[in-house]
């Protein structure tokens, strides 16, 4: 994939009347000839991102959950991480890391059977993964990415500037660690008790809506929810790098969407390779 950030001044506007579900995809032979306009003839008409758009005003967490999905799809991004399980089939979707975790699947499907009237068995489910990602971002946070289709290491922290966590997953750190803002980890302790409330949720940052480089200042604030952030910022080798993106959000913009290009470029099945799936869900 290949992205263009913008700044965050461009209107929202622009970003629903250029993003299309037809526009983007994989060239028919070689990752070097990957094109943005590689639907322009199978699928010409324009389809306005409504579906993300709609799920991300519905529900704000929706627009890291359609994030995540892209990145867990990649190390190969084939929308894999799309199938059911049958009875002769154990997929992704009940893995560790993804069982009763990842979401936004009924998302893809809207979009997917919307892309199916307007242009059946052409636009596959890889390439929809990237493009609900891209516009799960632009939705609401103000990140323009342009996906040509097909890690740096900070790729998945990064997105982590959206979304919320489950108390199991910070309860160790506001408890018993002493990097921590003292007021911070107060404030969480009622929500998320040494034990029980398993389930409630904490945003991931201080700007839940925003998408920007909130994260980064928490972390230099001894603020970071989870012990794997404040660890970005700890005495180690990548506090030069966190303090750049604390200084500067235009530049966490840019080095995200470059980041998303390299994790896009892992693996893309092209030409003859794979199938344009009608469900994504399961094969043809």
């Amino acid at each position: 994939m290949d992205y263009y950030s913008s700044s965050s001044s461009w209107p929202f506007f622009f970003f629903v009347l250029i993003s299309s579900l037809c526009m983007f995809g994989m060239n028919s032979s070689t990752f070097a000839q990957l094109s943005s306009d590689f639907y322009a003839s199978s699928c010409p008409n324009l389809l306005p991102t409504s579906a993300v758009a709609n799920a991300v005003s519905n529900e704000v967490r929706m627009g890291a959950s359609l994030l995540r999905l892209h990145f867990h799809d990649c190390f190969g991004c084939d929308a894999s991480i799309l199938l059911d399980d049958t009875s002769s089939f154990t997929g992704e979707k009940t893995a560790g890391p993804n069982a009763n975790s990842l979401r936004g699947f009924d998302v893809i499907d809207t979009i997917k059977a919307q892309v199916e009237v307007l242009s059946p068995e052409t636009v596959s489910c890889a390439d929809i993964l990237a493009v609900a990602a891209r516009d799960s971002v632009a939705a609401s946070y103000e990140l323009y990415i342009h996906v040509l289709n097909d890690l740096v290491i900070y790729f998945i922290l990064w997105s982590h500037s959206i979304g919320q966590a489950r108390c199991t997953t910070f309860r160790s750190r506001i408890h018993n660690e002493t990097n921590i803002d003292t007021s911070f980890a107060t404030s969480l302790k009622s929500s998320c008790p040494t034990s029980g409330n398993d389930n409630n949720l904490s945003p991931l940052d201080s700007t839940l809506v925003t998408f920007d480089n909130t994260y980064f200042k928490d972390l230099v604030n001894t603020k970071g929810l989870l012990h794997s952030y404040q660890e970005l910022f700890n005495g180690g080798s990548t506090d030069a790098q966190v303090t750049t993106y604390n200084n500067d959000n235009p530049t966490f913009l840019t080095d995200f969407a470059v980041a998303m290009v390299k994790m896009g470029n892992l693996s893309p099945l092209t030409g003859s390779n794979g199938e344009i799936r009608t469900n994504c869900r399961k094969l043809n």
